[in-house]
């Protein structure tokens, strides 16, 4: 696969966008829980780029972004927001934006088959899953055939992991379990599909121990960087980002929840050697994303 990013030009690659809304306002996630995550990130007045507004911003700032959605529908019964139009309008802004689709396991066949057409008709360059949302263990064998076929077409499976402030504050947290976004079962998933490129997202807390050690095994593993400010990074992943894992972590901010440019800024008080920071910033994610 190519990519129209000029790769020595940026400065960094954003692994970890989202589109909340898109340009009808229609929601990713439903009110409830939207407005849920908005107060767990403590966004007092959240933006919900557009896809073309999210390029500018990082067009501006030279820097390239992963921007996916995610479909939860089986489990939330709210409509996803169609990959199809998020990678069209990612196609106009192939300088700076790099599509990942979504796909819910549940879809089945349906959704084997969704996965190779985004990926051969749409351009699409990877996927992302949110199992807590999603409401499926990764090492279920009924989401194997999708991660066959992810795997077959070279692109990456980037998984949500640790605790989510989707739900969180609400009753039972809608229902929403933790327990699926454990990093130990993507280890089931890294070594069953050793072809396939997995990202495990955010620091996994409460799991973090799990997730360096994962990473650390298992050479088809990284672990990207997003969801926390890096102030509040666990002890032991600052570590690891410092030693065993320098070419193995992602930069990633989670935007619109937290921008690029207040993760920067924090993760620049960790004092990380600066000879590794071209690798944080964009060289993993170059050949994590295969986009060499």
């Amino acid at each position: 696969m190519t990519t129209a990013i000029d790769l020595d030009a940026i400065t960094a690659i954003d692994v970890h966008t989202h589109i909340h809304a898109d340009d009808c306002g229609n929601l990713a996630l439903d009110t409830e829980l939207m407005t849920a995550a908005e107060a767990y990130f403590k966004t007092d007045t959240p933006p919900r780029p557009t896809v073309d507004e999210l390029a500018a911003r990082y067009r501006a700032a030279r820097m390239a972004a992963v921007v996916f959605t995610v479909d939860a529908e089986a489990a939330t019964g709210h409509p996803a927001l169609p990959n199809e139009e998020l990678a069209a309008a990612a196609a106009a802004h192939r300088d700076v934006l790099i599509p990942f689709a979504s796909i819910d396991p549940a879809r089945g066949i349906a959704g084997v088959r969704a996965a190779r057409r985004l990926v051969t008709e749409f351009g699409v360059r990877g996927f992302k899953f949110h199992p807590s949302l999603q409401g499926f263990a990764p090492n279920d064998r009924s989401a194997y055939p999708l991660f066959a076929e992810i795997e077959s077409l070279g692109v990456p499976a980037l998984f949500h992991t640790g605790q989510t402030g989707i739900g969180a504050g609400l009753p039972g947290g809608r229902g929403i379990k933790l327990r699926y976004s454990d990093p130990m079962l993507l280890d089931d998933v890294a070594a069953d599909f050793p072809g396939l490129t997995v990202i495990m997202a955010h620091p996994s807390v409460p799991w973090q121990d799990a997730a360096v050690s994962v990473a650390t095994h298992k050479a088809n593993v990284y672990i990207d960087l997003s969801g926390w400010s890096p102030k509040y990074f666990p002890a032991q992943l600052v570590r690891a980002i410092r030693g065993q894992l320098a070419r193995k972590v992602l930069f990633g901010s989670d935007f619109p929840m937290i921008t690029p440019e207040r993760w920067i800024r924090d993760f620049a008080q960790l004092e990380i050697d600066p000879a590794l920071l071209p690798n944080i910033m964009k060289d993993n994610a170059i050949r994590a994303l295969r986009l060499r």
